[in-house]
């Protein structure tokens, strides 16, 4: 579908790459990941057209559609979310308007049309748009309220989220997404995540979001110091797959160096014998021609500093009694109840617009109790981190200055360790904080916080504007903390990784999950499960559930003739769940059959000496197209087995 040949682009003296080159094939699902400023989004540009490479070519298939969602700054035009969401040809506002869809533009004298333009709406998608535009919006966390609000009313997030529901009701044939998790909370990112498993063009995409990575990528392609390397598998895959070949140069380097040390010390003992002479000009000779190995880089993932640790609270550290919270007319909680324990570790999962981030200002005493009580535990000090949290900075300091102020105790050292490992390297410790980005100065402001913890830390979206090696720094230094900790996150690696329990809020309610992420994800899944078997009772049914009752005279079942029934619905279940499992398995097994066979042909298409023997190349694209068809097959009868297995496990 796309082809890049030798691809090259330098900014001054920094190359971002030279000379790489990828095979982007239908249906594909291609994750680029690189550290922050190697060019990943710089490709991007070069592959819409929007910057020139300084040589190379890029071949996109005759008819091939791109679609891209940039990581910010996206146009902001006069439309309602509904009509943005829509508006996937230059044709189409036009159309509505002539048409009367959008009423509220539309004018009498306006609305004649003798045919031509419903046919050519039609033509276009016609009413289906709209109805795939609304279902796109609903996962993407809008309402129907929504729709019809104008773009010029919406903040930043969501209007990226509007232009990411006219892509997705584009349906382009290769799909280039920059950062596409970015505004999204976790129900819309499980909904997105879901929605392109089973896109039918290909996906590029660049993502911090771990779990997001391993969920969707078949292949990785690392950018880094101006290459391109590509991975098989999901992130983890390739950072096995990394360290299996880290290790493998660390070993040829070690040879290699000692062999270089041997012929070295025979070369300088016996240069000046006239009977070893030759010999050892021969060895010298040696060792000008060898390729030399370079010494692998030290992985980034290692993380040996230890962050300062705050004062022991009391055992109850805070708790929230008949709270009341309103936003003018509208009600966010009435009469709710919550407190947290020393040392507990709590996230805040929900939809967006929820409440998540009011009830966290609440517990922080950023926003006034309006009713009700918030009673903080005895010694408990109160840290709250937002993404606006850069008031603590002083503009006129370094960012060594700033992170050397703390009442702890910590050298210059163990400061540019911590500083390194968020994103903050080399001379860059000695930059004004008054020239920093608004990322930058909030992963300052996240470091002055974790050098000084409170032992109530309160953080809000913590992961925004790190990258992996920065979230894997965040992750240790939480692992440490001995405080109590309550956040909220769309990163799903983040939250398995953190958080021991979860509290889901919505609709105005709190349910708290005791357990962990994967926890809370079972529970609703039984739940949703058993929601649906309600409904699907059929009158019959109810009518015997009352025949039943009646010929006991009301009474319930006693203890030993409901251990019976709980025994026979346990053995009917697990011989459904069996059942359901063992298709799952064999439909499972089918998959990874075609992904094998996939990347058999995909790695055979790929080698120069396959290009020599002409018939060959057109019957691995015609298999290739095969296996991509079959894939998506089992695909959906995997996600219908599994829904199966899923609803049978209540």
């Amino acid at each position: 579908m796309l082809t890049i040949s030798s691809l090259s682009k330098a900014f001054g003296e920094k190359t971002l790459f030279n000379e790489v080159n990828l095979q982007i094939n239908e249906g594909d699902r291609i994750a680029i990941v690189g550290p922050n400023g190697a060019g990943k989004t710089t490709l991007f540009s070069v592959l819409l057209g929007n910057i020139e490479p300084d040589q190379g070519h890029i071949r996109l298939q005759k008819n091939s559609v791109l679609g891209y969602l940039p990581q910010e700054s996206a146009e902001i035009p006069d439309a309602s979310v509904l009509e943005l969401a829509v508006n996937i040809h230059p044709e189409i506002p036009e159309l509505r308007r002539v048409l009367s869809l959008d009423s509220e533009k539309a004018t009498k004298d306006e609305t004649h049309d003798d045919g031509s333009a419903y046919a050519r709406y039609e033509e276009l998608g016609g009413r289906t748009l709209e109805v795939r535009a609304k279902k796109i919006l609903k996962g993407l966390g809008f309402k129907e309220s929504d729709f019809h609000r104008s773009l010029q009313t919406l903040s930043g997030g969501w209007i990226m989220r509007t232009h990411l529901a006219r892509l997705l009701v584009m349906e382009p044939d290769l799909l280039l997404l920059d950062e596409p998790t970015n505004h999204l909370d976790l129900h819309s990112v499980l909904w997105f995540q879901h929605y392109l498993l089973h896109y039918s063009g290909a996906v590029i995409f660049i993502s911090h979001d771990r779990s997001f990575l391993n969920r969707l990528a078949e292949w990785t392609v690392e950018l880094k110091n101006g290459e391109l390397t590509r991975f098989r598998g999901n992130y983890d895959d390739y950072m096995r797959l990394k360290m299996e070949a880290m290790e493998q140069q660390k070993s040829a380097y070690k040879n290699q160096q000692r062999e270089i040390e041997r012929l070295t010390r025979f070369v300088e003992r016996f240069r000046s014998k006239a009977t070893k002479a030759s010999q050892a000009q021969s060895k010298l000779k040696q060792l000008e021609k060898m390729e030399r190995i370079e010494a692998p880089e030290e992985s980034q993932a290692t993380f040996k500093f230890r962050f300062p640790q705050p004062k022991r609270s009391g055992q109850r550290v805070i708790q929230l009694e008949d709270l009341h919270h309103s936003y003018d007319s509208l009600n966010v909680y009435k009469g709710i109840d919550f407190g947290a324990d020393r040392g507990q570790r709590i996230v805040l999962v929900g939809p967006n617009g929820a409440g998540k981030s009011t009830l966290l200002k609440l517990l922080a005493g950023v926003l006034a109790v309006q009713k009700g009580t918030c009673k903080l535990g005895h010694e408990v000090e109160t840290g709250y981190f937002s993404q606006q949290r850069i008031e603590v900075l002083n503009p006129e300091r370094t960012l060594m200055e700033e992170a050397l102020d703390t009442e702890q105790r910590i050298t210059e050292q163990h400061a540019r360790s911590v500083l390194g490992s968020f994103l903050f390297r080399g001379d860059d410790v000695f930059k004004k904080v008054k020239v920093l980005s608004g990322g930058e100065k909030s992963r300052l402001a996240l470091i002055k916080l974790l050098m000084n913890p409170p032992n109530l830390l309160l953080m809000d979206e913590p992961t925004t504007h790190l990258d992996m090696s920065g979230i894997e720094a965040l992750i240790h230094a939480l692992k440490q903390f001995t405080g109590t900790l309550i956040f909220i996150s769309h990163d799903v690696h983040f939250i398995r990784s953190i958080a021991e329990q979860v509290v889901h809020v919505e609709h105005g309610t709190l349910r708290h999950y005791r357990g962990d992420y994967d926890y809370y994800l079972s529970k609703c899944v039984e739940e949703e499960a058993r929601l649906a078997s309600k409904g699907n009772t059929s009158e019959a049914q109810k009518s015997d559930q009352v025949t039943s009752k009646d010929s006991t005279s009301g009474r319930h079942p006693n203890a030993k003739e409901r251990r019976r029934i709980e025994a026979e619905e346990r053995k009917r279940r697990s011989t459904l769940i069996r059942k359901h499992q063992i298709k799952v398995d064999q439909i499972e097994h089918e998959i990874s059959e075609l992904e094998t066979r996939q990347g058999a042909l995909t790695e055979e298409l790929e080698q120069p000496e396959t290009y020599q023997k002409g018939p060959r190349i057109v019957e691995i694209n015609q298999e290739l197209q095969m296996v991509s068809e079959s894939l998506k097959t089992c695909w959906s009868a995997w996600e219908g087995a599994q829904q199966a297995l899923e609803s049978s496990r209540t």
